[in-house]
């Protein structure tokens, strides 16, 4: 099965999404994702794209925010009683509203942070049935990305199972250092709508609370590609592998254009793991 090869568009070391786009395009990439949410900010890139010729694929919905006291918040704050959910929850709803206006179908979004989960709470329920129904009459489909524990994202999948806009987002080093034992695409397989592709070395032996999500290019690990194809090919996924991988380390002296054509070189030899495994 042939499928586009996408990036997230800040990607490349001081370039700005809009001016990464024909750098991407040119590199062979068909499509983008992006962590801009405001009406403006979408409706630009996405013009900017149209005038390219590149997918806006999706938007990563905001899953923290600093606020005037200093702290950071995260989407934990959904599943707790009281006010600290609504700046950051405003904004996982003006991220679905901007898509719709721009014609992004999906929004991937995070449901919690950290390896102590909040405990689920009937207000937290409530919460994400408002922004499920939200996406549902804008018509656009929210994909919930696997983090450090399983509890919320399963028991979140099993709840909006016959809602049709909800899906998964597979990000396969965030399972590969945080649930290593979670087969997410046996789970979800056929419920996956986009990607988050990069690498690691797994969950740290020596410390494994550490904090292992590295985003390492792909094969500068050992994440297990050609089982990740085998099984998107297995349950059908159609839709686009995206990196999700910065300029940095000892790719940070790269022009932008050469880093942009290894990054493609990287993406066509994911997609095509599991066949070189056959050979």
């Amino acid at each position: 099965m042939e499928r586009k090869l996408g990036v997230n568009s800040h990607c490349l070391k001081g370039v700005a999404e809009a001016d990464a786009l024909p750098i991407l395009k040119n590199a062979g990439f068909d499509c983008f994702f992006s962590g801009v949410y405001t009406p403006e900010a979408v409706q630009d890139l996405k013009k900017r794209a149209d005038e390219v010729g590149i997918d806006f694929a999706f938007i990563h919905a905001p899953w923290n925010e600093l606020c005037a006291d200093g702290k950071r918040v995260y989407m934990n704050e959904l599943w707790k009683h009281g006010i600290g959910h609504i700046s950051l929850f405003n904004k996982v709803k003006t991220a679905i509203d901007s898509a719709a206006a721009a014609d992004v179908k999906t929004v991937c979004m995070h449901l919690t942070e950290g390896w102590r989960s909040p405990l689920v709470t009937e207000i937290g329920l409530s919460r994400f049935d408002d922004i499920v129904e939200h996406a549902v009459k804008r018509g656009v489909k929210l994909a919930f990305e696997n983090i450090y524990t399983l509890g919320a994202l399963a028991l979140l999948m099993e709840r909006y199972e016959r809602v049709p806009e909800v899906g998964f987002c597979y990000d396969n080093g965030h399972a590969h250092c945080y649930t290593e034992t979670v087969p997410f695409l046996d789970l979800y397989g056929k419920r996956t709508l986009c990607t988050h592709i990069h690498d690691n070395f797994g969950r740290d032996k020596e410390d494994p609370m550490k904090d292992a999500d590295y985003h390492l290019l792909p094969f500068d690990g050992n994440f297990d590609f050609a089982d990740m194809m085998q099984k998107l090919d297995k349950y059908g996924y159609e839709g686009a592998l995206t990196l999700e991988v910065w300029q940095q380390g000892a790719y940070g002296d790269m022009t932008p254009e050469a880093f942009a054509a290894h990054l493609f070189g990287l993406a066509k030899r994911v997609a095509n793991a599991h066949r070189s495994m056959n050979l």
